[in-house]
């Protein structure tokens, strides 16, 4: 890829994600966004009403403010380790790359 064309293929990324990011909050107005787990509860309720889970969370966090917190958390602590793995492996191939025309050259 030529660096000419690298700003313009990292602007198109970007607005691509903006447009992913709004474009469900523009065309599905008025929808009620829950979880999947909330989902998941209703259908089982739906099949059986009598089920009981077989067990309960370690932690109930005390608001959907705190949920979101922990959830936003967890999301960028992976986002980090993800990004951090990816760097690794760059770096390695980047240095495996030096060191064989290193070798090459002598």
């Amino acid at each position: 890829m030529k660096q000419g064309h690298q700003g313009w293929n990292s602007g198109l990324m970007i607005a691509g994600v903006v447009v992913l990011a709004i474009a469900p909050l523009i065309f599905v107005r008025g929808a009620e966004f829950e979880g999947a787990d909330s989902k998941a509860a209703a259908v089982i309720q739906d099949i059986n009403p009598e089920y009981q889970p077989w067990f309960k969370p370690v932690f109930e966090p005390a608001s959907g403010e705190i949920a979101s917190l922990l959830f936003a958390l967890q999301a960028g602590l992976g986002a980090g380790v993800m990004g951090y793995v990816i760097g690794l492996y760059r770096g390695r191939q980047e240095q495996a790359q030096v060191q064989s025309r290193q070798q090459l050259e002598e």
